[in-house]
């Protein structure tokens, strides 16, 4: 018999609309299937969620008590028998060929961890600047023969860098937690590498106010990181320093456009700004208009929104996060 090989590890909550669909397009991947196994952590789900990725093929489905993906995943890594662990979502469809593009980089020893990309099917224009979102990032990280952000829709680690190490649980919810781990295994000098042929098909976030929302968290969330991190204020391999730029700029404006609709000499401050905000935003602008342009036309508007919600949930989370004592991070 092959031996054993490879663990995919996929935390779920309430996901039985969408396991099924993951499970499946695990199941049919081009490496051998005696190769890997597929463990399904329930997080604590009320719904079919277990039964579901049972049936749909999980070698394993183990049921923990609800504690957020982070300890899901670290219940996931403890039950994995391969060398190489491998990380999804319940809401990600991986392309065939996900597992063998992800492990191939491991034939050079001295990288310890990978990322992969979204794609998306979808056609409703906030889902498409999404993903123009993520197509920006992504050409930002070609970049990097090393990178420090690996997020774990589309991930592979070897097992042994989590002897002594854990996804930090004070992140209760998808909120970086992924991130944070990634941010402290290139702190301690380990190659992580970008695989862009490594593919995920997921369902974005497809309303405006879903997407406002959204932003939000990441941002409320991003204090923690930067509380573990201070370094990472500066920069990482993902985020373009225009975003930075974006979010200062709207904290600028908002206030500049109360005070324009009581003082007439602020509407030229506030036209200065917004002039500001686009020209920072040309890049972007031009790289989505070519690519998807409806989604790239109503990335005119969607990046004030995006701004929006980081800079407040940001703000929120400044005086959430850096009032009380928070939890050291596990090793």
């Amino acid at each position: 018999m092959t031996e054993l090989s490879y663990s995919v590890i996929v935390p779920a909550y309430q996901a039985k609309d969408v396991i099924g669909g993951c499970v499946q397009a695990l199941v049919d991947q081009t490496v051998l299937r005696e190769r890997y196994e597929i463990i399904v952590v329930d997080d604590g789900s009320t719904d079919e969620t277990g039964r579901l990725a049972q049936e749909s093929g999980a070698d394993r489905v183990l049921r923990v008590p609800h504690n957020g993906p982070a300890a899901a995943r670290n219940a996931g890594v403890d039950a994995a028998r391969g060398e190489i662990v491998l990380f999804t979502d319940a809401d990600c469809e991986p392309a065939s060929d996900w597992i063998e593009r992800m492990v191939a980089v491991f034939g050079q020893p001295e990288v310890m961890g990978a990322k992969g990309i979204y794609r998306t099917r979808q056609r409703s224009l906030v889902a498409r600047f999404v993903q123009l979102e993520y197509e920006s990032k992504y050409d930002l990280m070609r970049g990097h023969a090393a990178i420090d952000f690996v997020d774990t829709y589309s991930a592979a680690y070897r097992r042994r860098i989590f002897e002594g190490r854990s996804f930090d649980t004070a992140f209760p919810r998808a909120s970086g937690e992924d991130i944070e781990f990634s941010y402290r295994l290139s702190g301690e000098g380990y190659r992580l590498v970008f695989v862009p042929e490594a593919v995920v098909y997921h369902h974005h976030v497809d309303t405006l106010l879903g997407y406002l929302r959204r932003k939000y968290y990441v941002g409320f969330w991003r204090v923690r990181m930067y509380q573990l991190h201070p370094e990472k204020v500066v920069s990482d391999s993902h985020t373009p320093q225009t975003l930075k730029m974006q979010i200062g700029l709207m904290g600028l404006l908002l206030p500049s456009l109360f005070a324009a609709s009581i003082w007439s000499r602020f509407v030229t401050i506030s036209g200065v700004l917004i002039g500001l905000f686009l020209l920072s935003a040309i890049s972007f602008l031009s790289h989505g208009v070519r690519r998807d342009p409806p989604a790239g036309l109503a990335a005119f508007f969607l990046l004030f929104i995006r701004a929006l919600g980081l800079g407040l949930g940001f703000a929120v989370g400044l005086l959430c996060h850096m009032m009380p004592i928070l939890p050291d991070r596990p090793g």
